[in-house]
């Protein structure tokens, strides 16, 4: 592992208030949308335990208040526990992102610790759900989401349609009847699998990436969100994250976003909070947050 020479946090590392950690590419499920291409075939990338305890402790020291593990599927990962955990004795709120196909006992005693909320996506009916997924995981996914409410664990459900004139509408009151009760609706971003060939663009990202949050990818590098991955600002590996974060890629990535936004309409990027990952960009909520991930987000970087 490159050792990173301590340098002081820059202080605007200090306005970041979120970092997705996106510890790998591996998933059981390999959704057709999917904005970083992860499936069975993927990996756990570079990014070893040792290089991630010292990103949260990083994140601890920067002031950051909260992450959210993802991937990929972070159940898959075999040292996430170890992180969520040490995540929590460093103060912070953990947020897991899991497809909740496969969760064992020892999983459900960590989402049942005090500090940690859940999230997952919701493709709608049983045909519809594995269509997407590509796996026969619908009666897993629901089952699980069923058990997480019966166990009173937080835990928030992104339902992903792909089709613009598709409220989703029938998916939430599915999810409600569950018990449920934070559900939101998401569409597709063009990134990833979604983006069909083409090249990413900052047309697709909601345009307050990098703004109070950013990601960490499995090689290590850094950038203003899990969708602007091409936007990368600095890596890990080579720089303490705080330095990063305050830095001048980061600035000048935001620069891009910000600028690319202001040539188009206001958009935002899923209702409640905008971050969702809509091909098809809805207006701007009233609250003007982008807090994917975070607890009370709506925001959904699986997709």
């Amino acid at each position: 592992m490159t050792v990173i020479a301590e340098t002081p946090v820059i202080q605007s590392a200090r306005n970041t208030g979120f970092v997705w950690l996106d510890l790998t590419r591996k998933c059981q499920l390999e959704c057709g949308h999917c904005h970083n291409g992860s499936g069975p075939d993927g990996t756990h990338g570079t990014m070893t335990a040792e290089d991630w305890t010292r990103v949260l402790n990083e994140a601890a020291a920067a002031g950051i208040p909260g992450v959210q593990f993802t991937g990929g599927e972070v159940t898959m990962h075999p040292d996430a526990p170890h992180l969520i955990k040490h995540a929590l004795t460093l103060g912070l709120a953990v947020e897991v992102y899991s497809n909740l196909v496969h969760v064992d006992e020892d999983w459900w005693k960590l989402f049942r610790g005090e500090g940690v909320t859940l999230a997952t996506s919701y493709y709608g009916p049983k045909d519809a759900h594995n269509e997407v997924t590509r796996r026969p995981s619908h009666a897993h996914t629901r089952a699980n989401i069923l058990k997480a409410v019966k166990a009173a664990i937080p835990i928030r459900v992104s339902v992903i349609v792909s089709d613009p004139a598709d409220t989703g509408q029938a998916a939430c009151d599915e999810l409600k009847a569950l018990g449920v009760k934070t559900v939101r609706v998401d569409h597709v971003r063009p990134f990833g699998r979604a983006a069909d060939g083409q090249k990413p663009c900052t047309d697709g990202l909601c345009g307050q990436c990098g703004d109070g949050r950013a990601s960490v990818a499995p090689d290590g590098k850094v950038s203003p969100c899990v969708f602007s991955t091409w936007l990368g600002v600095g890596n890990v590996k080579d720089a303490p994250l705080g330095a990063i974060l305050g830095g001048p890629e980061m600035a000048q990535a935001n620069a891009v976003i910000r600028q690319s936004v202001s040539l188009r309409p206001s958009f935002g990027c899923g209702p409640d909070s905008p971050c969702g990952p809509d091909n098809q960009p809805e207006p701007q909520p009233d609250n003007g947050e982008c807090s994917p991930g975070f607890p009370g987000s709506s925001c959904s970087p699986r997709n």
